[in-house]
């Protein structure tokens, strides 16, 4: 079940929200509600597949005991070091054998002419995200951030809340676990969340759904023969395709997290107006980034201890990890990583602080586009296949469309819309006029009219999945 589908759009959402609203007038507090909420979101995960529902139960299980043990062990040091080490080897032992296992295995095969069998595992959805957020719960309670919490059931809710449960945002347990307990439910958050929600569903049907055909029908299409001026145009269009996608599915996360009295942190910040990589990664999944700096990046010793450089590399040679078990993935990681160095160890250069803003953002958004080509192609090979037809190393003998085919009226509104929505020019505007009365009805109307609009893509389109669902 996914956001922009009409069953959870018409039946699963309303019917949660009622009950959760009925059974909050009639039992005050938020322990009923916390089981509604724990209920739907149990049935959400499982609708994807039940069978990895058990996996998700133990990755709770897991981290409430390690949880429990830890909370228990806090007056000695070293033992309490060693229970969450434990914990965190026991997280990540479920994501490397869901995720990693038949990746380790094939390159072991082809490093050492091995004949090791493949288990042909079915990656779970969301399991890269669920199992950030369990090891969050263990070390914010190791390191005195945050209280255990000894009801299993408000553990479970933390880390399988069903609007982020899937592709995030990330929620780390000491942002959050206060308001497990106690929250505001208002009309004011409800109506911001219909906001976000609608604005991300829009994103997502309207934006990142229709550059995604030309999109898949480019990158299709790279083996067989395309022309450089086409290669390029399905690189920007997939920038835009991702950020639209994810960002969109982030702002449903917090609009529906809204809905139940939560508040979740922004997951993205207008990142392609940044005049740096570095600052990209501010702006970028910001709930990974952050993450990451805090349980990887300052443990290592952040820019104070060892080597700077190497730390960074450590992460973002994760953060290509993370995101999948192929090399290109890797290899994106990697390309991040060595410009965010180079970012690191210029952006305090008179020449470069001298360079014009409107140069430093087009370097910028020149690397994050090469970027995104590793990390949307099928492999390695074939993402410097893809790259070597963007620079015209790799010229193909018989072109099978075009570039006039691709490039229409059609597609260049749509490039047009994607640059004025990812950048925070109609933001800017609506912060001048949102103290009006008037401004605030005619934003009502138009929240109503995107949401219509975006039925009607809903009810035309074919299954479209979020591109973050495979992480």
């Amino acid at each position: 079940m996914v956001f922009s589908s009409q069953i959870f759009i018409f039946i699963f959402l309303p019917l949660i929200l009622l009950i959760y609203y009925t059974i909050g007038n009639i039992f005050p507090g938020k322990t009923l509600k916390n089981y509604v909420s724990l209920f739907a979101s149990l049935i959400f995960y499982a609708w994807g597949g039940i069978e990895y529902l058990p996996l998700l139960c133990s990755s709770i299980l897991i981290n409430y005991i390690f949880g429990l043990l830890i909370d228990k062990s806090k007056e000695r040091k070293r033992l309490k070091g060693i229970i969450l080490l434990v914990g965190i080897i026991l997280n990540l032992s479920l994501l490397f054998y869901y995720k990693y296992y038949d990746f380790s295995i094939r390159n072991i095969n082809r490093i050492f002419n091995s004949s090791f069998q493949y288990k042909e595992i079915a990656l779970p959805i969301g399991i890269s995200f669920f199992t950030f957020q369990g090891m969050s719960y263990i070390i914010d309670i190791y390191r005195n951030d945050a209280n255990v919490n000894k009801n299993i059931f408000s553990v479970a809710l933390y880390i399988s809340f069903f609007p982020q449960l899937i592709a995030g945002p990330i929620v780390k347990y000491k942002d959050i676990y206060t308001q497990i307990r106690k929250r505001e439910e208002s009309v004011e958050y409800f109506s911001y969340g219909i906001e976000r929600f609608v604005i991300g569903l829009s994103k997502k049907v309207i934006i990142a759904d229709t550059l995604a055909r030309t999109v898949d029908t480019i990158f299709s299409l790279s083996n067989g023969g395309i022309d450089q001026p086409t290669a390029w145009l399905g690189a920007i269009c997939y920038t835009f395709q991702i950020y639209f996608d994810f960002s969109g599915y982030s702002d449903m996360a917090i609009g529906l997290g809204y809905f139940f009295g939560f508040k979740f942190r922004e997951n993205f910040n207008y990142p392609y107006i940044s005049k740096s990589i570095d600052e990209f990664w501010r702006r970028w999944h910001i709930s990974l980034s952050t993450w990451l700096k805090e349980y990887l990046y300052i443990p290592l010793g952040g820019n104070r201890k060892g080597n700077t450089y190497l730390n960074l590399f450590i992460v973002f040679l994760v953060i290509g990890l993370w995101h999948g078990a192929s090399w290109n993935f890797i290899a994106w990681g990697i390309w991040n990583g060595v410009f965010v160095i180079i970012s690191k160890i210029i952006n305090k250069k008179r020449w470069y602080i001298k360079t014009p803003s409107f140069i430093r953002r087009t370097i910028t958004m020149s690397i994050v586009t090469l970027g995104w080509v590793l990390f949307r192609a099928n492999g390695l090979m074939d993402a410097i296949n893809y790259l070597s037809i963007m620079f015209g190393i790799n010229k193909a003998t018989t072109i099978t469309y075009q570039f006039s085919y691709f490039a229409n009226k059609k597609i260049a509104f749509w490039i047009f819309m994607s640059i004025i929505g990812s950048t925070a020019v109609v933001s800017n505007i609506l912060k001048l006029h949102q103290n009006k009365k008037i401004f605030q009805i005619a934003k009502t109307v138009f929240i109503g009219i995107l949401f219509i609009i975006a039925i009607v893509f809903i009810v035309n389109s074919t299954y479209s999945p979020f591109i973050y669902f495979q992480f």
